[in-house]
């Protein structure tokens, strides 16, 4: 999640240069909405963006990417082929690349705008939030209760984003303008469960073991050559309630990114 918010410092000289520097952002940013209101003709929607939001659009690019590269791998006739699984994972961290980028451009140029912060924020829930759930899915997360926690890990990074969104106002800055903290883990720290969801793919720990003979990828293909399943298999096996206890770390991961009392300095 970039620094792409204003807001005033606590005392002193730092408030003061903070309240300049909201001022003039407003102005800003209120030209930019009066330019996304205006019928000012065809792309007039484009014209109004800064750099810094065009960098945005290319993380929710990559994060799009990603969420693809997984379903071509669901319907590839070969389970035992993962390019589409490493292109899905490679995804995700170039969006991180771009979602700090963005930031620095703005602060650069001394443009920033409200529609850049709504932005950032539905990119950072396509590229670190749909897009490693899917790829867990395409890695053998398939059962109903995995799918119900996957959601609930996509839902929790909504909600954290939309906090983020309507308090960054209140939480305490420092001489640029720059919050000291986040409330909650930052939804792009998902990007701790796709490095080990990519030390599953390295050592083939994909799809599930069935009970006996051959092995199962994640939509039911029979392949022997390279796939071990999940690590830590499956619970309940054949029940309504089976899950595979992995996808515990999306529900830690959720909990702390809703959580009100875990504080994350900023860089």
């Amino acid at each position: 999640m970039s620094r792409r918010s204003n807001g005033t410092s606590n005392s002193g000289p730092e408030q003061e240069k903070a309240t300049t520097n909201t001022q003039s952002s407003d102005k800003r940013q209120n030209k930019q909405a009066q330019l996304l209101a205006a019928d000012a003709g065809h792309f007039s929607m484009i014209r109004a963006l800064h750099l810094a939001d065009f960098i945005t659009t290319l993380n929710c690019f990559c994060g799009v990417m990603s969420i693809f590269s997984s379903l071509r791998y669901c319907l590839s006739p070969d389970p035992s082929d993962f390019t589409s699984l490493w292109l899905s994972l490679g995804f995700m961290p170039l969006g991180l690349f771009f979602d700090f980028f963005d930031g620095k451009v703005a602060r650069w140029r001394g443009k920033s705008s409200l529609m850049g912060q709504e932005l950032d924020s539905l990119a950072d829930l396509v590229s670190f939030g749909v897009a490693p759930a899917s790829c867990a899915l395409a890695l053998g997360l398939r059962t109903p209760l995995d799918h119900l926690l996957l959601t609930f890990f996509v839902v929790c990074g909504l909600l954290r984003l939309a906090r983020f969104n309507v308090t960054v106002a209140q939480v305490p800055k420092d001489a640029t303008g720059k919050s000291k903290y986040f409330e909650g883990t930052p939804i792009p720290m998902s990007l701790s469960i796709v490095a080990f969801m990519a030390v599953w793919v390295w050592n083939g720990w994909v799809g599930e073991m069935p009970s006996e003979g051959g092995l199962l990828s994640s939509f039911g293909k029979s392949d022997s050559r390279a796939l071990h399943g999940v690590p830590w298999g499956m619970w309940g096996q054949g029940e309504w309630w089976a899950v595979h206890p992995v996808v515990g770390l999306f529900v830690t991961h959720a909990c702390l990114m809703v959580s009100k009392t875990v504080r994350i300095p900023k860089p």
